[in-house]
């Protein structure tokens, strides 16, 4: 009876120190595999400007997939990939991708959208924009900017890479940054605008005019996928009362 007694004792005491360092090597787990998918498949950011409506707002929340491009020098951040050039499993991104990136010498994270790959020349002629000596075609859209967009008196345009999908912009008819000098985008470099393009420093500006100039391969951190969710200005995640500021029609808004 006494050595009954003995084993259900033990038993006893073992199991809250098993329990404890179960609870921690399932925390470390879970740890460990939300930064590798940080690291190596998605990557959440928030939208801080205005400098890519009417397809992505101030609020917005979207999530970026690393896979896609492969990884650069970012890609781990608070960490370094060791790159001096290109990305680890490099492939893309393609002309119209929306993508984050550090611009050089630039602590922040951008997105914007790809305009021209390597090798491209770029120009914006009175507004309109030329590749290759190829001019883009814009057309009117037959609807206004999305809810929660500035109003610039600009308008709503749809601009179609040849051959691929076509993507809103907002146009103005005097464009700050509508008459460029010829770009040249160098070896393993991408040139970027946004498509709010009278209010976008991009790769149309230096970096000594506050712009972003050509920005390099190993500097993109992923491609934009979709809008997981999109709240205005006093949205807190830890404040239930703050809540009724999403913008239900921008939940899980795929972008083109």
């Amino acid at each position: 009876m006494s050595s009954m007694t003995e084993i259900i004792n033990e038993n006893d005491v073992d199991r809250p120190q098993g329990g404890f360092k179960s609870l921690l090597t399932t925390i470390f787990v879970a740890l460990l595999i939300a930064y590798l998918l940080r690291v190596f498949i998605f990557q959440p950011f928030t939208i801080p400007s205005a400098s890519m409506e009417p397809n992505l707002i101030k609020g917005d929340y979207i999530i970026t997939s690393k896979y896609s491009v492969g990884y650069g020098k970012y890609a781990a951040e608070p960490l370094r990939f060791p790159m001096k050039t290109g990305r680890l499993l490099e492939r893309g991104p393609e002309r119209g991708d929306i993508v984050v990136f550090k611009p050089v010498n630039n602590p922040k994270h951008y997105i914007k959208r790809v305009v021209g790959l390597p090798g491209d020349q770029v120009q914006m002629k009175s507004g309109e924009l030329y590749l290759n000596d190829t001019l883009i075609v814009q057309t009117y859209a037959d609807r206004e900017g999305p809810k929660g967009a500035q109003d610039y008196g600009a308008q709503v345009m749809v601009e179609t890479f040849r051959g691929e999908s076509a993507h809103l912009i907002f146009e103005k008819e005097h464009n700050r940054l509508g008459d460029t000098p010829v770009y040249h985008v160098p070896a393993g470099h991408y040139f970027m605008m946004g498509d709010n393009r009278d209010n976008s420093d991009d790769s149309r500006k230096t970096h000594a005019d506050g712009g972003i100039g050509f920005v390099p391969s190993q500097n993109i951190i992923g491609k934009a996928e979709f809008i997981l969710f999109s709240a205005k200005d006093d949205f807190s995640i830890i404040k239930p009362w703050t809540w009724s500021q999403f913008r239900a029609d921008r939940f899980f808004k795929g972008l083109q």
